[in-house]
């Protein structure tokens, strides 16, 4: 048996906040939408990986999701990292940077962590 990787999920308060703003941050855009009873699933992703981003918004759960330690994360690899801290800086969105890794992380709009990194 071979497994291959095909997507995260994330659950978001604000599909359209959450949309423009995964755009914007990291070039993630819709490739899928699916339009349930009640729920909307859309899948994200960009021309660099096929590895696909969920993010779902439920009807019954407008506000924002308890994140408890916020200790997982998805990773960006970028291949203009100075280009991308500055935009990321610009979007007010860096929650927390670690010079000595050479990494920073983001925050979307529900809070969750996103870190950004160079090539190596």
């Amino acid at each position: 048996m071979k497994f291959k990787l095909d997507h995260n999920n994330i659950n978001v308060a604000d599909l359209e906040k959450s949309l423009e703003f995964y755009e914007k941050a990291l070039g993630l855009i819709e490739q899928k939408r699916i339009n349930g009873d009640g729920f909307i699933i859309v899948y994200l992703k960009n021309d660099q990986a096929e590895h696909l981003l969920e993010l779902t918004w439920l009807e019954e759960h407008p506000q924002k999701y308890n994140l408890g330690e916020n200790e997982f994360h998805i990773a960006f690899r970028v291949d203009d990292y100075d280009a991308a801290y500055k935009h990321h800086k610009e979007m007010d969105c860096v929650c927390y940077e670690n010079p000595a890794m050479g990494i920073y992380f983001i925050a979307d709009p529900d809070g969750y962590w996103l870190e950004v990194m160079p090539y190596r």
